[in-house]
């Protein structure tokens, strides 16, 4: 297949799993070049300590052909930089595919790319997705037209064969799959809300009810501008 631009956006305390999970999935298409665009070449702290470094800056980026933005405790200011919400805004105009996992489809929204659109996102924040325009519909991968967004973190492997394969086709996602050795056999059944147990989901609620409740707040105040 020809070429094929791929381009991850970095902002200051993102989840590096929502990056590097579809990072190691995408990179290996056939043809596949990768960007990591941030505002300066400067490495980019991640919420782990893991310091994420840039291919790329906003200003310098080649055009993209699928941009993906991830998700994390920075969206809040990544939806209030406007050199961000730009640059995504710049890059989805052209690209063939516009993508984001957990959080990161927040970002979208701000750039104005979830109007009208069914989309995903980390289970705490999914009833915020209207404030961006969106519908959320759930799923672990939701595509609506050029747009695909993925849920939680984890979710963005997933997210990212399923990107894979509607670029190259479902045998090389699946070759990808293998490649990656992507079986997963998780130790306990509480990986979504439906599923965990009640006692698990009680003890995350106190400082998820504050988390959503802060970004609640950011994100109204990015929307206003």
């Amino acid at each position: 297949m020809s070429a094929l631009a791929v381009g991850f956006v970095l902002f200051p305390n993102l989840t590096q799993l929502d990056l590097t999970g579809p990072l190691q999935v995408l990179h290996r298409l056939p043809g596949a070049t990768v960007h990591i665009a941030a505002k300066t070449l400067e490495p980019v702290p991640s919420d782990c300590g893991l310091s994420l470094v840039p291919t790329t800056t906003f200003a310098t980026s080649p055009d993209l052909d699928l941009i993906c933005v991830p998700g994390g405790a920075g969206v809040s200011g990544a939806v209030a930089d406007a050199e961000t919400v730009a640059f995504v805004r710049r890059q989805a105009g052209r690209a063939t595919y516009v993508t984001s996992v957990c959080t990161g489809a927040f970002v979208l929204g701000a750039a104005g790319l979830l109007q009208g659109r069914r989309a995903t996102t980390h289970w705490a924040y999914t009833h915020l997705l209207p404030m961006v325009g969106a519908t959320y519909q759930k799923a672990r991968v939701v595509r609506d037209g050029n747009v695909f967004t993925g849920g939680g973190v984890t979710a963005g492997i997933d997210f990212a064969l399923a990107v894979a394969a509607e670029v190259a086709g479902s045998e090389a996602a699946q070759r990808i799959q293998l490649s990656i050795e992507y079986d997963p056999a998780p130790p306990f059944n509480s990986g979504s809300p439906d599923q965990a147990p009640a006692s698990v989901r009680a003890g995350l609620a106190p400082a998820y009810e504050q988390r959503v409740a802060a970004f609640r707040g950011e994100l109204e105040r990015a929307i206003r501008g």
